[in-house]
């Protein structure tokens, strides 16, 4: 149960000394499941350990961001000192962690000098040859399917033992997709040639994730984010890639493309997606959210939808599904979605009210064909659809961001009587992704940035409001312009919701002088910025940070109104024990069999 893991993966808060800070964060986590701070590790942490366990290796997964929001006498450095694995990865995959996963690799460094440390996810890609350069990064493993070339380094590292039954490589330099230094210090960027075709070869498997908490006695440690335990929501992974090229997304088609040479996503089987939806099912009985528009692959070789296979596949399923609409649906196609899952949930960004923003932004579609989907999917019996909208796009105004909750008054009034449309709004933050239109032509889409470099962007993360923070501003908005809009359109759609009883009144009122708060406090910082010397400045941020940390939260609204109904307990409780049982008696008969087991062939070698 104890034995030396081979990797540890380790999860950063997105600054590191954030209880330390007085940062006023803003409405930048308001529409995701984590806090400011951004605790939720990626899903890649779960595939790649899944992977590498599946090939011999023994992981970990650390969430010190968690583990740090939680306890605040949780100690990481000591916890960090205390570790002995093979090796160290930590995840630089959105940009906001540049400035917690830089210090977290330093801190593992200064105690662990001669472990290797491995970098890994989008940003580390986009910035692999500045990030290398840092004397407590060894390794970084780039493109967005990281399992193999990381199998292939730990093969290296550890030698035989962890080949499994893939390619043990003879020297760093034929290991695809990697960037590292030698002993020298030189740079050697090997070819960026691992780009599988098909999800099919990994597992976002959450039992994983229960079954190692268990053996490595760390439950907080694999945590996703802060309040899963309440709100229990996984995800199904449809693909990677889009075939989108929305202008802030560096998740986009066009991003893939420069950052990773995928000219089309790589999908998961849609059966075998079915599948991991059921599977998840079994540990939670929150939502299982499939990632990506279920329409994007198209037909296949025989002539079928990838989307008619997996509702034929899930069929009868009914649990909570969210599903993701990238653009106006038919009304066959959600009679399809309803007939094999009763239970279901509709996401759409709509990004604005007004087609020029939108187009603008990478969509090109109009209000009509939406409005008709949003009218079928709540009349063949959706449970709930949500309507996202943003603020910080090209060719808008604040008072266009204001029209967008006119707009939604309009949805409210004419789909809303019943409590199933819920509209949001929230602003581009805190960074426009490198890699996306936006970002790589900043002029063409209307944008100004304020810092290009990763070791910029680790500055800005410090800044003292997310006023500050932004790494942008627009032809039409600067960034004065989009934090007072963003608030003003917060408090206006917050009381619409109130009227429309989509949020209790109390709980309206509380985000009312949270907005009310929020402003009040980025005054009087944008004040200090002005007049303070830096020792006052210091005193009178230390002074707010109480009332900083009370508007920290839930800023616009109150993210509950994201969560789904979860009805009887969270967690299947019996399910676990199950597994628990069952790997105990698989670990005894290991055990009992173990002396006449021929031990392992070991090979390292150093560069």
């Amino acid at each position: 149960m104890f034995s030396r893991a081979d990797l540890i993966f380790l999860h950063a808060p997105s600054v590191y000394d954030f209880r330390k800070h007085s940062i006023l964060y803003g409405p930048v986590s308001d529409l995701v499941p984590s806090t400011p701070v951004f605790e939720m590790y990626p899903i890649g942490f779960t595939t790649m350990a899944e992977y590498l366990e599946r090939h011999g290796l023994r992981v970990r997964i650390v969430n010190l961001a968690v583990r740090m929001l939680n306890d605040e006498q949780f100690d990481p450095e000591a916890l960090i000192k205390s570790l002995n694995p093979t090796a160290f990865g930590i995840d630089l995959h959105w940009l906001p962690h540049a400035h917690g996963a830089l210090a977290v690799a330093e801190v593992v460094k200064q105690h662990h000098p001669n472990t290797p440390i491995i970098f890994g996810g989008f940003s580390s890609t986009y910035f692999h040859e500045e990030l290398i350069r840092y004397p407590y990064v060894d390794y970084v493993i780039r493109g967005d399917s990281a399992e193999e070339p990381l199998r292939q380094l730990m093969a290296y590292l550890t030698g035989l033992r962890a080949g499994g039954d893939g390619k043990i490589p003879r020297s760093l330099h034929d290991i695809p997709n990697l960037t590292w230094k030698d002993r020298d210090g030189t740079i050697h960027v090997n070819p960026h040639t691992y780009r599988p075709d098909n999800l099919d070869h990994v597992m976002l498997d959450y039992r994983y994730v229960v079954r190692a908490a268990v053996r490595d006695l760390g439950m907080g440690n694999y945590v996703p984010f802060k309040d899963w335990a309440d709100y229990p929501i996984l995800a199904a992974l449809s693909c990677r890639g889009c075939t989108q090229s929305c202008v802030i997304c560096g998740g986009s088609a066009a991003s893939f493309k420069q950052m990773h040479g995928r000219t089309r996503p790589a999908f998961r089987d849609p059966e075998r997606l079915a599948e991991d939806v059921r599977r998840s099912a079994k540990m939670s009985r929150g939502p299982v959210f499939v990632l990506g528009d279920l329409r994007q692959a198209g037909r296949d070789a025989q002539g079928r939808h990838y989307a008619d296979r997996f509702l034929d596949a899930i069929h009868g399923f009914d649990g909570p599904v969210i599903l993701e609409l990238f653009s106006p649906a038919s009304r066959e196609f959600l009679q399809r979605v309803a007939d094999a899952l009763p239970n279901f949930t509709l996401e759409v960004s709509l990004e604005s009210h007004d087609p020029v923003v939108r187009r603008a932004f990478g969509k090109a579609y109009d209000n009509g064909p939406m409005e008709r989907t949003i009218a079928d999917a709540l009349d063949v019996g959706a449970k709930r659809l949500d309507v996202f909208f943003m603020a910080g796009l090209p060719q808008q105004t604040a008072g266009s961001v204001l029209g967008t909750i006119d707009y939604c008054a309009e949805l409210l009034a004419r789909f809303g009587k019943d409590g199933r449309l819920a509209p949001f709004i929230s602003p581009l933050a805190p960074f426009l992704d490198p890699g996306s239109r936006g970002y790589e032509n900043p002029d063409e889409h209307g944008y100004h940035l304020f810092a290009h470099t990763l070791e910029e962007h680790r500055h800005l993360l410090v800044q003292p409001s997310w006023k500050y923070v932004l790494n942008y501003e627009t032809r039409w908005m600067d960034r004065h312009q989009l934090v007072d809009a963003t608030y003003a359109a917060g408090r206006r759609l917050n009381r619409l919701k109130a009227e429309y009883g989509l949020v209790p009144v109390e709980q309206a009122e509380a985000t009312e002088q949270r907005i009310d708060r929020a402003t009040r406090l980025i005054a009087e910082i944008d004040h200090l910025m002005v007049t303070a010397t830096p020792e006052q400045f210091e005193r009178e941020m230390a002074r707010l940070r109480p009332e900083i940390e009370r508007t920290n939260m839930s800023t616009v609204c109150d993210k509950r109104e994201l969560n789904l109904d979860v009805i009887g307990p969270k967690l299947n409780y019996v399910e676990v024990a199950r597994m628990i049982a069952q790997d105990a008696a698989q670990a005894v008969g290991r055990t009992l069999s173990a002396p006449f087991r021929r031990p392992a062939a070991v090979r390292v070698e150093n560069p």
